[in-house]
């Protein structure tokens, strides 16, 4: 009687195997369709993204001896297959040796490769295979709608590879960055961004890059619903540069410019001329830069109002401006002195 007891009826466990594979399939079919685009997009991402720890050497003070200590860490995402990193300037800012986190936690070195402060973008490289790895999916930014979805991926506080999720809050937002110039054009997002998200990518929901996660308003320093994201476009413009020269090359008119700071200070609306080279064409062509009058006091001669059409109020006008040209363009400024107004035709030179 026992042995009978013991034996198991096929037709029972099958049922029951049958009945473990339906509640498997019903959990599955109860995520929604933006469930699931939500899972697809980051199985296909996470292995894009990378988690960069930022280190200086300090020297000790009685010593002498250096010490590696870490002083911040971000994110960033793999831009090519040639080991190429992006991530925000300030991610990097100050620091002497940079270690990136891969998605299968193999921790190796990079070396810095460029800047552009002013749009707070830095890349990185990292020698050795990215076998199971890969590079970001890249996007563009030039036909995003307020509304809809954004997927941002990062690694906030130290918790690698955290995904949020939210919409496209704003688009055209202008933040003062790092580089001591305004960004502009960035996309304000309500996906949760916090410290350790900067240099994350921002997804839609085709899984391409829109953006790199890089600012916040909160005035505790933390999640408040505004997160900020530098477009993609502006990235696409600026990263091949610096992998090709080490920094971007900008175009410029060949003069020198006081800052904002002092200009504000002087109550003066436009892009104040510092000094100009004797032997360029803007000197060429008139434009001047301060003088002292016979009391040593300076004096203000060109101040420049516009470009092409477009108000100048200010340098920082006038570099986001310049960033729709290319050196060799010709451009036709509007230049103030002494309350009159002319027009200036230059040819826009590099600027290093």
């Amino acid at each position: 009687m026992k042995k009978k007891h013991l034996v198991k009826k096929p037709g029972i466990f099958l049922l029951s195997l049958f009945f473990i594979f339906a509640l498997s399939l019903s959990a599955q079919n109860q995520l929604t369709e933006d469930e699931k685009n939500t899972i697809e997009v980051v199985k296909k991402a996470q292995n894009s993204v990378v988690f960069i720890t930022n280190i200086k050497f300090v020297r000790d003070f009685f010593s002498w001896t250096e010490e590696a200590v870490p002083q911040g860490s971000g994110s960033g995402f793999i831009w090519d297959d040639q080991g190429h990193i992006i991530t925000n300037y300030h991610v990097i800012l100050e620091g002497d040796l940079f270690n990136v986190t891969l998605p299968d936690q193999e921790e190796r070195q990079a070396r810095l490769v460029g800047i552009e402060p002013k749009k707070d973008i830095a890349v990185l490289k990292i020698e050795g295979s990215l076998k199971g790895f890969q590079p970001i999916k890249i996007g563009s930014s030039s036909q995003l709608q307020v509304g809809q979805k954004v997927i941002a991926i990062g690694n906030p506080f130290g918790f690698d590879h955290t995904v949020t999720t939210g919409i496209v809050s704003a688009l055209g937002r202008s933040m003062p960055g790092i580089g001591g110039v305004t960004i502009r054009d960035m996309i304000q997002t309500d996906a949760a961004i916090n410290p350790g998200n900067s240099g994350g990518p921002l997804l839609n929901s085709a899984g391409e890059l829109i953006g790199m996660n890089t600012m916040i308003a909160s005035p505790s320093g933390a999640y408040s619903g505004i997160g900020f994201a530098i477009p993609v476009d502006t990235i696409k413009k600026i990263v091949p540069q610096i992998i090709k020269y080490g920094k971007v090359i900008r175009p410029g008119l060949g003069v020198t410019l006081l800052a904002d700071r002092y200009a504000r200070r002087l109550g003066v609306q436009g892009a104040i001329i510092y000094e100009v080279p004797r032997d360029s064409e803007a000197y060429h062509k008139g434009l001047r830069g301060l003088t002292r009058d016979r009391f040593g006091r300076l004096v203000i001669q060109d101040i420049i109002v516009g470009i092409d059409g477009k108000k100048v109020r200010s340098y920082d006008d006038l570099y986001n401006i310049l960033d729709d040209y290319k050196v060799g363009d010709r451009v036709t400024l509007t230049v103030e002195r002494d309350g009159k107004t002319r027009k200036v035709e230059l040819t826009l030179v590099r600027v290093d």
